[in-house]
């Protein structure tokens, strides 16, 4: 049964929902054969090849062992897995798509004699036997169970997003033990947005200003697919999950995970947007007249206004839309500050226009300078949202060497 054509083509699809090349292929892009770095506040921490190679990968991995793997972070051997790898999520998944995902593994993938670095933590991390106290205190460890007043559509969406698709482990904060604070919307944190490897993932939640409230189901649906979507384009992070993942879901469960996202109440309200043309005037105004009381005018004519359009539309497809943007009026503007400084691209999908890259400004503009342009941006067009000092900027410049 294991071996089944059927069972292993829906683990396959199962593992693009899931996005685990993004994590587990090798540098060399081998497919899921490991030794990629997450890099966590602890240090970095190696994936794990998960080839059904027998000794460097899973191959000797029962599907009983597999199981306890993605669902509670447990090796075959024992020891405990860093939460890096996201088992709370994995856990909401039902035993049928275990055992799919399993036969892919096994049976749908070549298998690599290539042993993964080893994770080496200082003390206290490096003691794997705490992680049990760990799981037992902020993991996870229920499958997903269908909200019976909610539609289908809803309960797929849910099931997606809450577990395989496991959007929490980037958009929703973590405590201080490196846990999530929430695994469902029935936490307020839960999807509110998350820093992880000096990149925000945006809140995800109702809040028409940081979050999704302004954007329709089809917009996400449609920025899953191609990157693109309500003005905004995939950056960071976020690029090759859709290059890897959510543009190969299908068009129901994009819609599903578009449904579910809708439903959530805005939470951990940040900025907000009023979208008026006395508003667009003076910031145009202010744009072509360069005006020193509004620092990072000049600068944005200078560098940005070329693309982004001196009204902050952008170009479709190729540049992002600035006015209204949930990223730039997000609480955190880490994510903002680092394009700014190294500059993103936008990713490849089939469905997506040519990717388009945007320079970074690291040796041109000051520290100074970038907190200017971006307090600018911030509370241009309508836009309204906390400056941001050069002491942040000097900040996150040290801590990506940049």
């Amino acid at each position: 049964m294991i071996q089944d054509p059927k069972l292993v083509a829906r683990g396959e699809y199962l593992a693009k929902a899931g996005d685990c090349s993004a994590c587990h292929d090798a540098a060399d892009h081998t497919p899921l054969a490991g030794g990629l770095p997450v890099n966590s506040p602890f240090g970095p921490i190696y994936a794990s090849n998960i080839t059904p190679d027998p000794a460097s990968g899973i191959g000797r991995y029962t599907l009983t062992e597999f199981a306890d793997a993605i669902r509670l972070g447990k090796r075959s051997d024992g020891a405990r897995l860093y939460p890096a790898m996201p088992y709370p999520s994995f856990a909401n998944m039902t035993d049928e798509d275990v055992t799919a995902l399993y036969a892919y593994l096994m049976h749908g993938v070549k298998p690599v004699a290539k042993r993964a670095p080893e994770t080496k933590l200082p003390f206290p991390f490096n003691q794997r036997w705490g992680l049990l106290f760990w799981s037992l205190a902020f993991g996870n460890r229920e499958q997903f169970v269908p909200d019976p007043v909610r539609s289908v559509q809803w309960n797929r969406g849910a099931y997606l997003v809450q577990g395989l698709g496991h959007c929490g482990a980037c958009h929703t904060p973590r405590g201080p033990a490196y846990n999530e604070l929430g695994y469902n919307e029935k936490s307020p944190w839960y999807l509110t947005g998350g820093v992880n490897d000096h990149w925000l993932a945006p809140n995800l939640t109702g809040d028409p200003a940081s979050g999704l409230g302004r954007w329709s189901d089809q917009n996400i649906a449609d920025f899953l697919r191609s990157g693109h979507g309500a003005g905004a384009i995939a950056f960071g992070a976020m690029s090759p999950v859709i290059g890897d993942s959510t543009q190969y879901l299908s068009a129901d469960d994009l819609q599903s995970i578009a449904t579910y996202l809708k439903s959530l109440p805005p939470q951990k309200k940040n900025g907000s947007y009023a979208d008026t043309a006395h508003a667009r005037m003076l910031t145009a105004r202010s744009i072509a007249t360069g005006e020193v009381e509004r620092h990072g005018a000049g600068l944005y004519l200078s560098f940005c206004a070329r693309c982004h359009r001196t009204d902050g539309s952008g170009q479709p497809g190729k540049v992002a839309t600035l006015a209204g943007n949930p990223l730039v009026l997000a609480a955190d503007a880490t994510s903002v500050l680092r394009i700014v400084i190294e500059g993103s691209r936008s990713p490849l999908t089939a469905a997506g226009p040519t990717p388009q890259k945007m320079p970074g400004f690291q040796g041109q503009l000051t520290s100074t300078e970038i907190a200017e342009v971006v307090s600018f941006i911030r509370n241009a067009w309508g836009n309204h949202a906390a400056p941001v000092s050069d002491r942040e900027v000097e900040r996150l410049r040290s801590e990506i060497h940049q």
